[in-house]
């Protein structure tokens, strides 16, 4: 679910602070896109919401969101964004959050 490589690989591009920051604004923004989806608005951007959250992802190892977001980007660039299935797009995002959220601490214990 998370690429943890790709996430130790941002770490070390950035420092710690520039790490947590680069967290902190990630959830932000993907929060935002995602509520949107959540309350079921946002579909006339479609393919620049997936394409957003696509790049995001990959910079921070959410590596099944950001195959998800590749196919609903592709889907809606070929005008059947209404064969996205938002709800497991949010699913996936929430799982691959806490999944996260759960061991990120573990995984750069000093």
């Amino acid at each position: 679910m998370i690429d943890w490589k790709r996430v130790a690989e941002l770490r070390d591009e950035v420092g710690e602070d520039g790490f947590d920051e680069i967290i902190e604004l990630f959830l932000e923004e993907v929060e935002s896109i995602i509520d949107l989806f959540r309350d079921e608005t946002g579909v006339d951007q479609l393919e620049a919401h997936m394409h957003f959250l696509k790049g995001s992802a990959l910079n921070l190892g959410f590596q099944n969101f950001a195959d998800l977001c590749q196919n609903g980007e592709i889907l809606a660039e070929q005008g059947q964004g209404d064969e996205i299935d938002l709800r497991a797009v949010v699913e996936c995002y929430d799982l691959s959050r806490a999944d996260f959220m759960a061991q990120i601490a573990q995984k750069f214990a000093a």
